[in-house]
């Protein structure tokens, strides 16, 4: 039979043989053996002399550059030369100023040898988290010459005398997201012979004109906000296969978009376009959607469609003046400008299941209308306007049915 000292003893022993056990477990975490294979050294721009001399350091191969808060003031040109490289601010705390005055840019992306060929292209460059700004005596914010798969993204370009973004010949996968863009001398984002583009979730903001493609296809331009420019809205020519669809476009005083030079295939959708010198201006454009848009108090013609345009689907928008209800308008006696659609000479038009409200001089009016013929226009509504719905129905081959208005 064990005695109460026994058992104590044992106790004893059990308590100290795991206090030596646990005292045997190093509580030190593992040592890493050596560098990760293939890691290369992150650029730490604040130790190198200057900007251009950090974008230098870069090996063949491409890296990070981290870019620190502060603000940097250049007189020539920052030049990245090299391919697969993110170049990464500290928000807009890391801030160049671009002072020179010979309409330099302030950023260049290209190849060293800068030749126009596809086989001596840069690709893979994303630029992220800094601001750029510069004078109305230099160049463009950011120049991107011949870059595929570039990546714009939490930028903040202004006060350039040239374009805030200039991307020419960037062929394969632009993208320019969540960024700032606002009071360049010239367009905010100026896209030439660039394809399969996304420009999304941007503020763009009393620039010349908000965004230019050209000599380009597939635009996906959805969620920005332009706002206060002092021209034109989007401007698109010789473009194919795009969208501009949810977006947010105001107090241009232009015209808010304009597809000319042999436009073809693009949907604009769903857009709010209020109180812009001009709405949509189809200036030479086939087989296109104008759908789903609101047209607020524009001083000219909410659309137009040009007699070089046609093959139009206009289906599902609202045109309208301020009114709020109880015979009451928002907006004052000296903002009550609200116009319409009106056909210049076009041919082949859907106008069909469209809201015309409030809209002065007239909901659908006409020109040139000796050249206009096969237009549907049926199943709309005309409140508290004129049109010329009877002159409609005299084209030729045009069918005018169903739509209701007024008394």
């Amino acid at each position: 039979m064990k005695t109460l000292s026994t058992l104590g003893l044992a106790s004893l022993g059990s308590v100290l043989a795991g206090m030596v056990a646990f005292s045997a477990v190093d509580p030190t975490p593992p040592q890493p053996a050596g560098r990760l294979p293939g890691a290369r050294a992150t650029i730490d721009a604040a130790q190198y002399p200057t900007l251009q001399a950090a974008f230098d350091a870069l090996p063949a191969e491409g890296g990070l550059v981290r870019l620190p808060a502060g603000e940097f003031n250049i007189h020539e040109p920052l030049i990245v030369r090299t391919s697969d490289v993110c170049i990464e601010g500290a928000g807009t705390g890391t801030h160049i100023k671009n002072l020179n005055e010979s309409q330099q840019p302030a950023l260049i992306l290209e190849h060293p040898g800068q030749e126009k060929n596809r086989q001596t292209e840069l690709w893979r460059i994303r630029l992220s988290n800094f601001r750029i700004s510069g004078t109305e005596k230099s160049g463009h914010g950011i120049e991107a010459r011949r870059i595929n798969e570039l990546f714009i993204t939490g930028v903040t370009v202004s006060y350039h005398g040239g374009d805030g973004l200039r991307l020419d010949h960037c062929y394969e996968d632009p993208r320019i997201c969540d960024s700032l863009i606002t009071y360049n001398r010239q367009t905010g984002v100026n896209l030439i012979g660039c394809h399969d583009i996304v420009v999304a979730s941007n503020q763009l903001e009393e620039n010349l004109d908000a965004l230019h493609c050209t000599d380009g296809f597939n635009l996906t331009m959805s969620g920005n906000n332009l706002d206060d420019h002092l021209g034109q809205g989007v401007v698109i020519e010789n473009t194919y296969g795009s969208v501009v669809a949810g977006n947010m476009i105001e107090e241009c005083q232009s015209t808010a978009i304009v597809l000319d030079r042999d436009c073809y295939g693009i949907t604009l959708s769903a857009n709010v376009i209020a109180h812009n010198g001009g709405g949509i201006d189809l200036r030479d454009a086939h087989g296109c959607a104008v759908s789903a848009n609101t047209f607020t108090l524009m001083k000219t013609a909410a659309l137009r469609i040009a007699p070089s345009s046609g093959r139009i689907a206009v289906t599902g928008n609202s045109f309208c003046d301020s009114y709020v209800g109880e015979g009451q308008v928002k907006r004052g006696t000296d903002d009550l400008q609200a116009d319409g659609l009106i056909l210049a000479g076009a041919s082949d038009v859907n106008i069909s299941g469209n809201t015309f409200s409030g809209l002065r001089p007239k909901a659908i009016a006409l020109e040139q209308t000796a050249s206009i013929r096969r237009v549907l226009c049926c199943n709309n509504i005309l409140a508290d306007t004129t049109s010329d719905l009877s002159q409609l129905r005299e084209t030729a081959g045009s069918v005018v049915s169903q739509n209701v208005t007024e008394p």
